[in-house]
């Protein structure tokens, strides 16, 4: 059984730097992946915060970028090559909108790595997730597609309120 989360969480941050990319070269490319990796894996250890939860979507499936990439406008430029984008199966639509909620406030990403060093997951180092919190100007002009409020609005209103709820003070981390 699949326990460990690094297929989803892969394929979400993959997901998001497509649907939001980067233009600044390489170096900005790198930047932007790596603030939607932090993104993602807070959202997901949000989302599936114990051993137990993370098998059950091992076995489940997450259900796929369908949705996101209609919502995205991405549907339609994605050919006809279903093993050219099998990867997007593994795309968790819920962590996607949370992910995309933490990136676009600083202060709920704030709030969600600290639920994480709360409950089942430990978030480590502080500065694990510093790119995600604290981005510098260099991060933001980087990620500017992917942190933007706006751009980001249909994704992150699919399952804003589940991200709020769940990090209200008191709530256990339960997905």
């Amino acid at each position: 059984m699949l326990a460990d989360l690094s297929p989803l969480i892969a394929a979400t941050a993959q997901w998001l730097t497509c649907a939001y990319p980067s233009a600044g070269g390489a170096r900005a490319a790198t930047l932007c992946e790596v603030q939607a990796r932090q993104a993602v894996t807070v959202a997901a250890w949000l989302r599936y915060p114990t051993p137990a939860d993370a098998a059950l979507v091992g076995i489940a499936g997450p259900g796929g970028s369908a949705r996101l990439d209609w919502i995205s406008g991405a549907d339609h430029t994605l050919g006809h090559d279903p093993d050219a984008h099998a990867w997007r199966t593994w795309v968790d639509e819920v962590v996607a909108s949370w992910a995309a909620c933490l990136l676009t406030d600083p202060d709920l990403a704030r709030l969600a790595v600290d639920a994480l060093a709360e409950g089942s997951r430990d978030a480590g180092d502080p500065g694990r997730f510093r790119r995600l919190v604290a981005p510098d100007e260099t991060d933001r002009r980087a990620a500017a597609l992917l942190r933007h409020p706006d751009l980001l609005a249909p994704v992150s209103a699919l399952h804003q309120d589940q991200l709020l709820d769940l990090l209200k003070p008191g709530q256990a981390l339960t997905a």
